[in-house]
């Protein structure tokens, strides 16, 4: 189980993220939502490691992470939202680079990867150069890196991203896939209509607080909407988009 218990980080004294806890257990989808500026790309890299928290814990199979933060990284896949990858090298090339970081032996890595460039549609490009790859393709590398090491826990930060119809259709059966067989999965998305699919919880961020946490059915019920949609827009008090619509025409016409 991953455990979040008041987490907080402040720049130059002002939260990001302010007193935010969540757990995912075994099988579970967490679905993480937001408006822009509402903590959630921050509680990704206090996540991953990539920037220390101010306050709080993150606990992992009941142990505090940051007490060896390198052998809780081995356990996790991450898919980021931007794609930096090294331009110069072939997907293959790729791959098994992240396999060797990883530690896995080259009798698991050479099979899994070949593996997953094929079913992932990539095996007629594997030697091509990262940089003359498409979003989309450079998206399947990602995921493809983040799977490689058969992780407990999948951090996924808007992995749809430039995905074709087809790839998202089998990546979305994939993660109820990898949550059947008893993974844990974080995941950050702007896409409320796939997060109501395939997530078995929410936790919706306002301005770096948590604004709600529960099952999607549940809060659609509590908050009287048809849809994730309409519950996200009345907890983060979005503006009404016909409204907004109507001003961008008025302000075009004038």
């Amino acid at each position: 189980m991953l455990e979040v218990r008041g987490l907080v980080k402040r720049y130059n004294r002002i939260p990001a993220v302010d007193g935010v806890s969540f757990t995912i257990a075994p099988g579970e989808v967490l679905g993480y939502l937001g408006p822009n500026g509402a903590g959630k790309s921050t509680t990704v890299k206090i996540l991953t490691g990539l920037i220390e928290p101010t306050e709080g814990k993150i606990l992992f199979q009941g142990e505090d992470v940051h007490r060896d933060f390198t052998a809780f990284q081995r356990r996790l896949g991450y898919v980021p939202e931007e794609a930096h990858l090294y331009p110069h090298l072939g997907g293959r090339e790729y791959l098994q680079l992240v396999g060797r970081l990883r530690g896995l032996p080259r009798r698991v890595l050479e099979p899994r990867m070949d593996e997953l460039l094929r079913l992932f549609g990539l095996w007629e490009d594997r030697h091509s150069p990262l940089s003359s790859y498409s979003k989309g393709m450079r998206q399947k590398i990602l995921l493809s890196g983040a799977l490689l090491h058969n992780p407990e826990l999948l951090i996924l930060d808007e992995p749809f991203s430039g995905l074709d119809v087809n790839t998202a259709l089998v990546l979305r059966t994939l993660l109820r896939g990898l949550a059947a067989e008893g993974r844990m999965i974080f995941y950050s998305s702007h896409v409320l209509e796939v997060v109501e699919r395939i997530c078995s919880s929410v936790l919706i961020l306002r301005k770096g607080r948590v604004a709600a946490h529960d099952r999607v059915e549940r809060l659609r019920d509590l908050m009287s909407q048809a849809s994730l949609e309409g519950v996200f827009a009345q907890l983060t008090q979005q503006e009404d988009p016909e409204a907004r619509v109507r001003g961008i025409l008025d302000a075009i016409r004038s």
